[in-house]
C-alpha cells in the first residue's frame, strides 16, 4: 500500500501519527507543517492523510488553504493522539470519515488510486489536437500537460514520447513534445484517452497557454482557495 502523510504541529503527536501505520501494512511520512506535506505530495504519490486534529485547528492563513486543499483532494482521517494510541473524531457534515484506522487503511486507502498533488490546477478546455497524425481532443488542460481523448489509448505505452499538435483556432497550431504519463483504457465507465506531460515549455507553447490558460505558469498551482 503506498504510504499516507502524517501531519501534526506537535512532535510526539507526529511520531505517534508516523507510527501507528505500519500495523496496517503502510507507512507515513511525517510532516510538521501542511506546507512539508505539500513539497512531499509534489514530487510522491500518496493514498490518504493522517492530520492531528488539533493541527487542523491551529492552521492560519496559507497553512489552512494548502490543508484544504491536501484534504480535498486525498482520503483524511483526523485524530486525536493519546501517547501512542490514536483516536479517530467524529466529524459532521462533509467532513464525515472512517471511525476506525482499520476501514481507513483497508478500505479507503486501498479503494483510492495513489496520486501526487499536481503542480498545476488542470481546467476544463477542450480543443482539437493531433497526436502524430491522430485525431483527438483535449478534456482538460494545464502548463503542464494534458488529457487527450482517443477511442485507441491501447496504441500508447506509459513513458512514450509523442509529438501533439495543439489547434486553438482554426488557423493557429503549436507543436510540442510530450511523454504519455497515463492511460485511461476504453470500456471503462470513464471516457479513454491518455495523459500528457509536455517536455520543453518553448517560448510558441508558452504563448499558446498562457493565452487559453489566462493565468501565468507561476500562479498556476493545483491549490482550492478556502
Amino acid at each position: 500500500m503506498p504510504a499516507v502523510l502524517a501531519i501534526a504541529y506537535d512532535d510526539q503527536s507526529r511520531a505517534a501519527l508516523a507510527a501507528n501505520p505500519v500495523a496496517y501494512g503502510s507507512c507515513a511520512v511525517p510532516c510538521a507543517s501542511f506546507r512539508e506535506a505539500q513539497e512531499h505530495a509534489l514530487v510522491r504519490s500518496f493514498s490518504g492523510i493522517l492530520v492531528d486534529l488539533v493541527t487542523m485547528v491551529k492552521a492560519k492563513d496559507e497553512e489552512k488553504v494548502i490543508a484544504h486543499t491536501l484534504t480535498e483532494l486525498y482520503p483524511t482521517l483526523r485524530v486525536k493522539s493519546m501517547g501512542n494510541m490514536l483516536i479517530p473524531m467524529i466529524m459532521p457534515g462533509n467532513a464525515k470519515q472512517d471511525s476506525n484506522l482499520k476501514d481507513f487503511f483497508f478500505k479507503t486507502c486501498a479503494a483510492f488510486t495513489a496520486r501526487p498533488l499536481r503542480q498545476h490546477r488542470r481546467r476544463d478546455i477542450s480543443l482539437p489536437v493531433l497526436v502524430g497524425d491522430e485525431r483527438g481532443a483535449t478534456l482538460n488542460l494545464s502548463w503542464g500537460g494534458a488529457f487527450i481523448l482517443s477511442m485507441h489509448p491501447e496504441r500508447y505505452q506509459a513513458g512514450e514520447e509523442i509529438s501533439v499538435t495543439l489547434m486553438p483556432s482554426h488557423d493557429v497550431s503549436v507543436t510540442a513534445q510530450a511523454v504519455v504519463v497515463r492511460i485511461q483504457p476504453w470500456g471503462e465507465r470513464r471516457l479513454p484517452g491518455i495523459g500528457i506531460a509536455f517536455g520543453e515549455l518553448t517560448e510558441e507553447l508558452h504563448e499558446a497557454l498562457l493565452a487559453l490558460l489566462r493565468v501565468p505558469k507561476d500562479e498556476d498551482r493545483d491549490k482550492l482557495v478556502t
